[in-house]
């Protein structure tokens, strides 16, 4: 390491700001449960010598005033490099604040931002500071919206096979709480018809259905051999997971709402799953994404990224026992829109530059400054 290095490494951050932007969707999105037409993004940036490294998530605007007044005053003034400390001030600042939800995306947005910082700080690529594994990352498409039309699908599923190269596909099921099975079942048909064999059809109903509904879902869908189901029953109900999981052939997936290890080594010691699935701009940033994929290896598991497919390109890159990236449409058109370094997969992967300190991402401030919400 050069002394200009060793120098700006042993730097305080000098200041961590953070503000918002609600970007609306290029179409009405929806699932099972829910339905939406804009999507917020909220960016944090911690500063240090002239260096700045970009963290961020996908959340409520309030997550902005957050990291500039409590988390804020837990990191300004720490030793640049030291990523771990900042993680656990953070944590310990929102014992009353709640480190769910909000707190909980707001923690995650910095920690990145951090691990950015110090990449860029030592003039290294992220994936390879954290301990590379891989220089390429499989990632699956995902979006079939339960309010598609069918061209809508299969114009989406065959941008993700023919022009990305993606080698699986996920599409929302359980329209309307679970009350459209046999919606469901015809959308997966259309999809199946629309990829082909060679292509892995993936479902996620987002928690819509009751057990014995998911299992006879299953069965109804046999045909299609369907590899990758996704929270069947809410991901709250570890038991009924754990008994759609004991039925069906297909994986049994869930995480993407945990915030912290121990949810998630309650769903590991559950048996909950075939594959946990953990997003690190919830969980507590790459410092906690970390952990959690050691938990899961230690209970034989792979670990799938949860959407915001940019942001865990790195961390998933230097990840022993990951599957795949989501490569979910909001938060990918998102990004390319936002970051100047994105790309789409080539050949169905995602590879981190290896010439570029951080995560290599810059922010496009004249793109998104008119989405700017807070």
């Amino acid at each position: 390491m050069s002394a200009s290095a060793r120098l700006a490494a042993a730097s305080p951050v000098t200041a961590l700001t953070a503000s918002a932007y609600t970007i609306p969707t290029d179409a009405p999105e929806a699932d099972g449960t829910l339905s939406w037409n804009d999507t917020t993004l909220v960016v944090a940036q911690a500063h240090c010598g002239g260096v700045v490294g970009t963290g961020w998530t996908y959340g409520s605007p309030t997550c902005a005033a957050l990291i500039n007044g409590l988390l804020a005053d837990e990191v300004v003034g720490r030793c640049a490099v030291d990523t771990s400390a900042a993680s656990d001030a953070m944590v310990k600042a929102l014992r009353n604040v709640g480190r769910q939800g909000v707190g909980g995306q707001a923690l995650s947005a910095v920690d990145v931002a951090l691990w950015d910082l110090k990449a860029r700080l030592l003039h290294i690529p992220l994936h390879r500071l954290i301990g590379g594994v891989r220089d390429a990352v499989a990632v699956y498409g995902s979006g079939g919206f339960t309010c598609y039309d069918r061209h809508q699908l299969r114009d989406q599923l065959a941008l993700w096979t023919d022009e990305l190269g993606v080698r699986a596909v996920k599409i929302k099921i359980g329209e309307s709480w679970g009350t459209r099975a046999d919606r469901d079942l015809d959308r997966m048909g259309q999809a199946r018809d629309a990829i082909g064999d060679a292509v892995e059809l993936y479902v996620d109903a987002n928690g819509a259905y009751a057990r014995k509904q998911a299992v006879r879902i299953m069965a109804d869908a046999a045909d299609l051999d369907v590899r990758w189901f996704e929270e069947p029953v809410s991901s709250d109900d570890l038991s009924g997971l754990r008994s759609v999981r004991d039925a069906v052939t297909a994986d049994v997936a869930a995480g993407e709402y945990g915030y912290d290890l121990y949810y998630f080594r309650r769903m590991c010691q559950a048996g909950a799953v075939d594959c946990l699935q953990a997003d690190a701009s919830r969980c507590g940033g790459i410092t906690e994404w970390l952990r959690v994929a050691a938990v899961a290896a230690s209970y034989g598991l792979q670990i799938s990224a949860h959407c915001a497919p940019n942001l865990h390109l790195h961390v998933g890159a230097a990840t022993p026992n990951l599957r795949h990236l989501e490569w979910f449409h909001d938060h990918a058109r998102i990004e390319l829109l936002a970051f100047d370094g994105t790309a789409p997969p080539v050949c169905g992967h995602l590879r981190p530059n290896p010439d570029s300190p951080g995560h290599g991402l810059t922010l496009r401030w004249a793109d998104i400054e008119k989405y700017r919400a807070d």
